[in-house]
């Protein structure tokens, strides 16, 4: 079996240039990241001049010394007291003056209006001459 060559990764861009990635890692690796890290691009803690003060292989290891939640093999001894709880502040509050309860006020009473006695139903019926109209004709007998 013939062992291949490892291929390298190039990209095509949206302009159709070819890119290739690992060489433009290599070549900036030492520039400063964007961010508040003050990383460069590579991991190396940088100083304000650009200098290396803490190189990536050494932050790495300071990480993975003692992992995070890591319980001690020594239970603690009587003569170490416990943390002391710490208490809750509660906040006092001033006491609010009572207002007194709304007067209740009386709506008017409308005014009673008399009225006349009823009339009788004769008074609404439709006056119709002696003439014999009826109907229709009485109706539009006086709107000429």
């Amino acid at each position: 079996m013939v062992a291949r060559a490892p291929r390298k990764r190039m990209y095509r861009t949206m302009q159709g240039r070819m890119v290739d990635i690992e060489k433009l890692r290599a070549a900036n690796e030492s520039v400063q990241a964007v961010g508040n890290m003050n990383v460069n691009a590579r991991g190396d803690v940088i100083g304000p001049s650009g200098t290396v003060l803490t190189s990536k292989e050494k932050v790495m290891a300071k990480y993975y010394e003692q992992p995070k939640g890591a319980v001690s093999d020594t239970p603690r001894s009587k003569s170490m007291p416990a943390p002391a709880p710490v208490k809750p502040t509660v906040q006092k509050m001033t006491p609010v003056e009572a207002k007194p309860a709304p007067k209740k006020v009386v709506a008017p009473q409308p005014k009673k209006v008399e009225t006349s006695p009823a009339k009788p139903v004769e008074a609404f019926k439709p006056k119709t001459e002696s003439t014999g109209k009826k109907g229709i004709d009485a109706a539009l007998d006086g709107l000429e």
